[in-house]
């Protein structure tokens, strides 16, 4: 697995997790800091994708494209074979990425001052995005159990009661790195047509998930209430194409997805780019077997880091995860503030991670570490954390 094995210089190439630390973090020496915050990977992108968009780049005209049928039959296709959701392809909108999908859904589907559901801790746009857009935030906490999380279905009912009309899911879910079991799925659905509320799934994560873990699209256990439902997936996360920008919203419902075809069209949103389109044709029609290598290269990650910090580091837990690759670690133990620890990491350490309450007040006391890198860098990373908590 050379491809997952081999360090890659990404210095210099425009990066936001290796060239913006300055900016990110306010830090003077950002060459001397170790990054493993952003969620994109350190690996290149599988070889028939590279070769395609080689294939296009020679190809030598560059004009106006759109998602072809092909391109939506590689999608579908995915979906059925690797989450037995069978879609259509009239149901599908292209958009540059889910967080611009999520918040054309924001802006389409809710009014100023309406109410938008969220269950942190989870990802920062979720709360930012309908908070610009002057939506009211409701928030149900998650409840943390034994290093993972769980909805109170109670707690979440009596928030879905204050006038929400979206509730915005992250599924699987970042951080906490949780493959949601299908009674859940099964609840959230019930509820959120009990109170007329619309749901946005952000399924980035789907194909991010460790055995014997399995990704279960909320739409195919809707039943009846699956026009309720908008669904949001990329090959980004999946294949480490999030530079090239390119997102699905798959819409049964035909009046929300016009509304949302119009709302493209009113922000003057063209189609994908040329090289997304086949990025994203060859990622889902070829990009299986190196997903089958990543996924044992970022397990095995998780399992040295756990491991290693949990020996090493008084007051350290982490649960390893059920999907993604990053790891949510719960530093609350070691009796440190967020600020105590970040400074520790950041100047001691030369480490940056993510700190918790970037995901909402709920995820005070965690750091979120991405370990979607090779193994040598992986190893420092986990040094520098040691030397950053050293008396």
């Amino acid at each position: 697995m050379k491809e997952f094995t081999a360090v890659k210089n990404r210095r210099n190439t425009s990066s936001m997790k290796w060239d913006r630390m300055d900016r990110i973090y306010g830090i003077d020496n950002p060459e001397e800091i170790l990054p493993m915050w952003i969620a994109d990977m350190d690996f290149s992108a599988p070889q028939p994708v590279i070769d395609a968009m080689k294939e296009r780049l020679d190809h030598g005209v560059f004009g106006y494209s759109y998602v072809c049928e092909d391109c939506k039959d590689a999608i579908r296709e995915w979906m059925s074979n690797k989450h037995s959701w069978q879609t259509k392809n009239e149901w599908m909108l292209s958009h540059h990425g889910v967080v611009p999908a999520i918040a054309s859904v924001v802006e389409t589907l809710t009014n100023a001052g309406e109410t938008v559901l969220i269950t942190p801790p989870v990802y920062p746009p979720f709360s930012g995005i309908p908070s610009l857009q002057t939506r009211t935030l409701e928030e149900c906490t998650l409840v943390e159990k034994n290093g993972t999380y769980e909805i109170d279905f109670d707690k979440f009912e009596e928030s879905l009661k204050r006038n929400v009309k979206l509730f915005i899911f992250c599924n699987p879910h970042n951080p906490g790195g949780i493959v949601w079991p299908v009674p859940v799925l099964q609840e959230i659905v019930r509820l959120c047509a009990k109170y007329d509320v619309l749901i946005l799934s952000d399924e980035i994560h789907a194909d991010l998930v460790f055995a014997p873990y399995k990704h279960t699209p909320l739409h195919t256990v809707a039943g009846d209430e699956g026009n309720r439902i908008i669904t949001c997936v990329a090959p980004t996360k999946t294949f480490n194409l999030a530079g090239i920008q390119a997102a699905m919203m798959i819409i049964p419902d035909e009046g929300l997805r016009e509304q949302l075809r119009d709302n493209g069209m009113a922000h003057g949103q063209m189609e994908l780019n040329a090289f997304a389109n086949v990025a994203l044709k060859a990622a889902y029609r070829h990009g299986e077997p190196w997903l089958e290598k990543l996924l044992k290269t970022v397990s095995d990650n998780m399992d040295y880091v756990i491991e290693t910090l949990t020996a090493r580091v008084p007051g350290v837990k982490i649960t390893k995860p059920q999907g993604t690759y990053l790891l949510w670690i719960d530093y609350r133990g070691t009796g440190l503030s967020e600020d105590e620890i970040m400074d520790k990491l950041l100047n001691k350490g030369k480490l940056a991670l993510e700190p918790g309450t970037k995901y909402g007040e709920a995820g005070r006391g965690y750091l979120r570490m991405n370990v979607a890198t090779c193994l040598s860098t992986v190893r420092d990373g986990v040094e520098r954390f040691i030397k950053s908590m050293e008396n």
